[in-house]
């Protein structure tokens, strides 16, 4: 969505990849990702890693672009959907994320990031993913 706090009418469809790997026996995921749009090309890298202590995921970004490592977001899995939230840097404010999976299966997942300027009373979806493993 290029335009999230304005109803999110323009949006961008890309097409591509996200390969993952665990590592650290499943403590942590590396996931790369690639795309393909009406822009160009765009890739980026995503690090899971599971602090047991407190029983949450963090999620760090690194855009391939610019080489910016994003602040994580944290949070938990439960009951089939897992939210991870945050702060990041929208238009030069800042705002809360929160990343949201859901729809959850064997082979498929939704991925939902949206970004929220009144402490969280209400979010505005940001981007939107449907992956499906290929086999």
């Amino acid at each position: 969505m290029l335009d999230p706090f304005d109803g999110g009418t323009h949006t961008v469809i890309m097409d591509g990849t996200k390969t993952a790997r665990a590592i650290w026996n499943g403590r942590a995921w590396l996931e790369e990702i690639e795309a393909d749009g009406p822009n160009g090309h765009w890739e980026g890298a995503t690090l899971f890693v599971y602090n047991a202590k407190a029983g949450q995921w963090s999620q760090t970004y690194i855009d391939s672009d610019s080489g910016e490592v994003e602040a994580p977001t944290i949070g938990g899995f439960h009951d089939g959907k897992g939210e991870l939230f945050g702060t990041t840097a929208y238009k030069g404010r800042t705002v809360l994320v929160r990343g949201v999976w859901s729809d959850i299966t064997a082979n498929a997942h939704r991925f939902e990031i949206a970004y929220s300027r009144d402490g969280g009373k209400t979010w505005a979806t940001a981007f939107k993913a449907d992956l499906t493993r290929l086999k």
